[in-house]
């Protein structure tokens, strides 16, 4: 069992930064992928980026693209997005999830974290 734990959301102002951490609680084969998704109330999670365990394989929605950066840090179990030039869009609970391959799906994913909230005002 893998539990992921989010921080580092909060409330910005449009055009801000914020940078989000993902701590895991092991590393297991469940975590050579890692991901970001949000989801607003009443929709489906929507899928932000991914990353593999070397990070050779980075991908990113297109509407995040040249905007957010995703990293990860094995050694501290800690995967990371860095969001810059955040529009009002932005706004949601962005959540990280854990699983064997990078998909841009949820449905592949082992574990997902608990959320953090990300509101950006204008």
């Amino acid at each position: 069992q893998v539990q992921l734990v989010e921080s580092g959301g909060g409330l910005v102002q449009a055009g801000g930064s914020l940078k989000l951490s993902c701590v895991a609680s092991a590393r297991t084969s469940s975590t050579n992928a890692m991901g970001w998704f949000r989801q607003d109330p009443d929709k489906e999670p929507e899928f932000v980026a991914h990353i593999n365990w070397s990070g050779t394989n980075i991908r990113y929605a297109d509407s995040v693209k040249g905007r957010f950066t995703n990293s990860r840090d094995n050694a501290k179990n800690t995967l990371y997005l860095k969001m810059n030039s955040l529009k009002l869009e932005d706004t949601a609970v962005y959540y990280c999830a854990a699983g064997r391959y990078v998909a841009t799906s949820a449905g592949p994913y082992d574990y997902w974290g608990q959320g953090t909230q990300v509101n950006v005002s204008s």
